[in-house]
């Protein structure tokens, strides 16, 4: 039986030793549940749809469906399902993949137990947390990019930083007394200016650059 206000979780990994560990970790966790368990992408998108996790805890090399396949498939038929990207791999494209396909997390499996459930609690808030590894990836993918063009206003600012604590659009037209038009337009030009494609990789390049004011 699940705890009331337990947060539900799913974890999707190929080795049958990574979820056992996992697993065992999750039962440790008095606010964390196990929920289901599945091998490859696909049986995850099809288990979703059954159990209806808070978080996912995905691995990213896997048959059948990998990854990052997966957590757009989850994220297009349940955007309320947050996707904790746990793999041992940091490479950019990887990183970059994963966070368009609306990976909310990216971490490494070298992360300590109470990071990682620091990350699923966080997830379930709506707010990111990346690798430090991961954050760099991004950093190097934009360091091309001109510097000149990465001017934030006043207002993007501000809008940034209520991204960071995780609001979303309609809170953030609330808390601003905007339309949410309004706040749309400044999201997609904030995401232009830093040279992302999410808002999980702007929150990261906000922080990593001390954007915030």
């Amino acid at each position: 039986m699940i705890e009331k206000g337990a947060i539900k979780v799913m974890i999707v990994d190929d080795h049958a030793v990574v979820r056992s560990g996992l697993s065992a970790f999750l039962m440790t966790c008095d606010e964390l549940e196990l929920v289901g368990e599945a091998s490859n992408g696909k049986e995850a998108v099809a288990l979703c749809a059954e159990i209806q996790p808070d978080v996912v805890l995905m691995d990213l090399i896997m048959p059948e469906m990998d990854g990052a396949a997966a957590t757009r498939e989850i994220k297009k038929s349940f955007p309320n399902i947050q996707v904790i990207i746990l793999t041992s791999f940091k490479e950019q494209n990887l990183v970059e993949d994963a966070l368009q396909a609306g990976a909310i997390g990216y971490l490494l499996k070298d992360v300590t137990v109470d990071e990682l459930a620091a990350a699923i609690r966080s997830a379930k808030m709506g707010k990111p947390t990346l690798a430090p590894e991961a954050t760099q990836a991004l950093i190097s993918a934009a360091k091309h990019s001109n510097e000149a063009d990465n001017e934030l206003t006043m207002r993007e600012k501000e809008i940034l930083n209520l991204m960071v604590v995780g609001l979303s659009n309609p809170e953030i037209a609330s808390r601003l007394v905007v339309s949410r038009s309004t706040v749309k337009f400044h999201v997609s030009s904030i995401l232009a200016k830093l040279g992302v494609s999410t808002r999980t990789e702007a929150v990261a390049m906000a922080l990593q650059h001390k954007l915030l004011g």
